[in-house]
């Protein structure tokens, strides 16, 4: 479970769009495995199972609030950057709130299955029994959320272009 603490907290971050909140989450996950490691069945995937717990506790968190997450503020983001150059930490910013503002444009279904194969590492098999889908489901709804983030970041950087005007003599 301690090995898999990195790609949980990546998973519940792409959720939570937090930091911390994405800690309580994985927290709140491991504490339910550990309260119903009786339910884990051995010879499955422990990692699956894990992630399972994980996206239901945050859809329970959800139903519970009744309200949309908040995006984390860039700049209290709680990484500390030493010796970067500006420019490019500035760009990076950008450039992660362009991608986390295109992914919460996309369905709900899209979201789960984007974050839980290009977040957390999940292959098509192993996100189809996260989600409880076919296979050939995740594939076709991750190739759509690919697609829309692609339109959405390209719109994006086109917008973000100077526009050269002509000048006439």
């Amino acid at each position: 479970m301690i090995r898999l603490l990195p790609r949980l907290r990546a998973f519940a971050r792409s959720l939570t769009r937090s930091a911390d909140a994405a800690d309580d989450l994985v927290q709140q996950c491991c504490e339910r495995a550990l309260g119903r490691i009786a339910s884990f069945q051995p010879g499955t995937r422990l990692d699956v199972w894990l992630f399972r717990i994980l996206r239901n506790s945050w859809i329970d968190t959800l139903r519970t609030r009744r309200a949309t997450v908040a995006l984390d503020d860039l700049e209290s983001g709680g990484i500390e950057l030493i010796g970067e150059d500006g420019r490019r930490t500035v760009e990076a910013r950008l450039h992660l709130s362009a991608v986390e503002r295109a992914m919460s444009a996309l369905p709900q279904d899209q979201q789960d299955v984007l974050s839980a194969v290009c977040v957390a590492g999940l292959g098509y098999r192993e996100a189809a029994d996260l989600l409880g889908l076919p296979q050939g489901t995740v594939m076709s709804r991750l190739s759509r959320a690919r697609q829309a983030l692609h339109q959405a970041l390209n719109s994006n950087v086109a917008e973000l272009r100077p526009r050269t005007s002509k000048m006439r003599t």
